[in-house]
């Protein structure tokens, strides 16, 4: 198998293993999507330039695709007004002869106490430029909303659908992260299964000398953990990671502890 081949293969088991941030709509009152895990198989070409978002949107479009109940009606449109652009409909779905507009998330946040006074407030991004209550009121506020514009009432009327006719929902996947220290956190409003790791500052790595590191490049951040990649000791990944830190961006890492154990974690800059 081509080495891109595995690589799209390794990253869409990645994704179907991610959960959903929350059940039902518990959560704003936006409501989840819901898919049953079919086959991991994947067998399409990706272009490895997309960013990451992107890049999850074709992994969504080839899992809605194997479902028989659904048919895709368009997919990332934009809509405009004037050469503007409004925003975009990431898809417009039929689910059993049900039209569905879904908004496609995956997001990777980190909890912090110190930020908000509510469990979804306390987790922001990994580089503190972003958080979940943010994405969720630009979900709320701009990319629903969008649907009932004028000019994507225009829009729809090519397509044959009337926006009153169309429900919402959103297929918002993550991986949370927690503190190192308080690796015993349960969550009430997210769903607990979206804990995917720890995260550590550059004060608690020496914690971790006996273990061996590995940096992904973004693409794998979805990718499960596996071993054979090629690990850093200690000390060369202390090199490596601090001309991140100095960046102020926090990578993701691989962590091998001695005893075989794969586990995911960030090291963050702050």
């Amino acid at each position: 198998m081509h080495q891109k081949t595995k690589d799209i293969q390794k990253r869409y088991e990645g994704f179907l293993q991610t959960h959903c941030l929350w059940k039902g709509n518990t959560v704003c009152g936006l409501h989840q999507f819901k898919i049953e895990l079919k086959s991991t198989k994947i067998d399409i070409d990706i272009n490895e330039k997309l960013r990451l978002g992107k890049y999850i949107e074709r992994f969504v479009s080839y899992q809605l695709a194997q479902e028989k109940s659904i048919s895709i009606i368009c997919e990332n449109i934009q809509i405009q007004k004037e050469k503007i652009t409004l925003g975009e409909l990431d898809c417009v779905l039929l689910r059993d002869e049900k039209p569905i507009h879904l908004e496609v998330i995956y997001k990777f946040y980190l909890y912090d106490s110190s930020v908000g006074k509510t469990e979804v407030e306390h987790f922001i991004g990994p580089n503190r430029k972003d958080s979940l209550v943010e994405k969720l009121d630009k979900l709320k506020d701009k990319q629903l909303p969008l649907l009932y514009s004028n000019e994507c009432i225009l829009y729809l009327k090519t397509i044959n659908l009337k926006a009153s006719e169309i429900e919402q929902e959103v297929y918002f996947k993550g991986q949370l992260f927690i503190p190192f220290s308080d690796k015993n956190l349960e969550l009430s409003t997210l769903n607990q299964t979206c804990i995917a790791g720890f995260y550590i500052n550059k004060n608690e790595l020496e914690q971790f000398k006996d273990c061996k590191f590995f940096i992904p490049n973004k693409k794998d951040w979805i990718s499960i953990p596996h071993k054979n990649v090629a690990w850093l000791n200690f000390e060369g990944f202390s090199l490596v990671a601090e001309e991140y830190l100095q960046r102020k961006f926090s990578p993701l890492c691989w962590l091998k502890k001695q005893n075989g154990e794969l586990i995911k974690i960030f090291l963050v800059w702050w």
